[in-house]
């Protein structure tokens, strides 16, 4: 029993390791619906080392939720169009690398939008959860200025565009954005449809 209680500051970062573990356990079947005893059970640390940096599970479940953020942030601001690098084809790409990185991750993302993930508007509103936003929004600004788009309020655009790639994500992680029912490659037309609504 005494070498699991040490077993934490073998870690070097028993924090990272707790988060990480459970980043991991969101790929099984039963997501995050896992104890802080069993995350700890898997880190190979002590039952109480996750309240050494996590008050409760949710706290857990909060951070996670963030680093899914930090990763969609990344994943949308590294997006680079083939070829000609016009703003509308960095629009597109920068709208298939969001879905792109929801359905290659179903767990984090549904976690990160999930109301047990800690308190929406402290997930919400931190400026990691707002980051992925903050691209799209920068990049409806640069279209406005380069002449692109219409002059409109750029946060109701980009609450459009938000709603319109998370509501996409979610029908093909649930299996429902079927050819058979929305036509060949539905998501380049679902997005080129949203992009000549934007447009002057």
């Amino acid at each position: 029993m005494q070498e699991a209680t040490d077993r934490p500051y073998h870690h070097g970062n028993l924090r990272h390791a707790i988060i990480e573990t459970a980043m991991a356990m969101l790929h099984e079947e039963k997501g995050w619906q896992f104890t802080l005893r069993e995350v700890a059970r898997r880190a190979g640390v002590s039952h109480a080392a996750p309240y050494k940096h996590f008050s409760d599970k949710a706290a857990l479940l909060a951070e996670m939720a963030l680093r899914g953020f930090d990763r969609l942030h990344e994943a949308m601001s590294t997006a680079k169009p083939r070829g000609a690098n016009s703003w509308r084809d960095e629009f597109l790409a920068v709208g298939r690398a969001y879905v792109r990185f929801g359905t290659l991750n179903p767990g984090l993302y549904r976690l990160m939008f999930s109301a047990e993930a800690g308190k929406a508007a402290d997930v919400h509103l931190s400026e990691r959860a707002l980051a992925p936003l903050g691209v799209v929004i920068a990049l409806l600004e640069r279209g406005e200025a380069e002449g692109v788009l219409r002059k409109r309020d750029v946060r109701g655009r980009a609450a459009a565009c938000w709603s319109q790639v998370h509501g996409i994500t979610m029908l093909i992680m649930e299996g429902l954005f079927l050819p058979e029912k929305v036509g060949p490659n539905p998501l380049d037309a679902a997005l080129l449809t949203l992009l000549e609504g934007l447009e002057n």
